[in-house]
């Protein structure tokens, strides 16, 4: 990056979730800055995401758009494949709409990470109750890759997967997955401490594994590398 320019990253996060900032700041680039707007959401449940969707994801982005990002992260991975691959798409677009900039769509930055690997069969663990594990199963399927196995720690405060060990997550993703016939593992939702896990999760599973925030991160950073950086402040 040349001397005096910068990007300003704008992140739309669950107002529970602590998990995505620190992982999404760290991976920036020297001279990119991260801003973001908290939308309300405590339950972890189709109810509690719906009624963030409805309620408070256009108040945040508008907002977060007074900060004047260049590029915007949709970052919640579950709400993401709620409603949908083309309701997901179609929110990103309204996001771009109301704030000017390109958005980035976790679930979609996932399909990319698998579809660019060329796995066909994959894994998925979450810390979600079955009810969002279903909108997940379907938003990976959707793109003709079949989900082996999906299963859930049943965790419906979000405030609490933040707080799930990596010692755990690894013991359960390789209970759940290991000796599939994967070509993948995907571990779901922005606020698992999953970024922290994967050497280790790839060492016991013997497969790539991809995690919501990298997914995000990689396509951030992407966005990033073929943008022209804002001059000065």
């Amino acid at each position: 990056m040349a001397i005096g320019r910068s990007w300003r990253v704008g992140l739309l996060v669950p107002s529970s979730n602590t998990v995505m900032e620190p992982d999404l700041w760290r991976a920036l680039p020297a001279g990119a800055t991260l801003h973001t707007a908290r939308m309300y959401l405590e339950d972890t449940t189709p109810e509690g995401e719906r009624r963030m969707l409805d309620q408070h994801v256009v108040p945040a982005v508008r907002d977060l758009a007074s900060a004047r990002p260049d590029l915007i992260v949709f970052g919640c991975t579950s709400a993401g494949a709620l409603r949908g691959n083309r309701y997901d798409a179609e929110l990103c677009a309204r996001i771009s709409e109301l704030s000017g900039v390109p958005t980035v769509s976790v679930i979609a930055s996932v399909r990319q990470a698998i579809a660019a690997r060329g796995a066909r069969r994959v894994g998925v663990v979450t810390p979600y109750v079955d009810a969002l594990n279903l909108p997940i199963r379907q938003s990976i399927e959707a793109d003709g890759v079949e989900v082996a196995r999906i299963a859930g720690l049943g965790i419906a405060d979000n405030f609490e997967i933040a707080r799930v060990p990596v010692g755990r997550i690894c013991d359960f993703a390789e209970r759940t997955l290991r000796g599939l016939r994967i070509d993948l593992a995907f571990v779901s939702c922005t606020n698992f401490p999953a970024v922290s896990a994967l050497p280790e999760l790839e060492r016991r599973l013997g497969r790539p594994v991809v995690t919501s925030n990298q997914a995000a991160i990689a396509a951030v950073l992407a966005l990033l590398d073929a943008a022209p950086a804002r001059q000065g402040g």
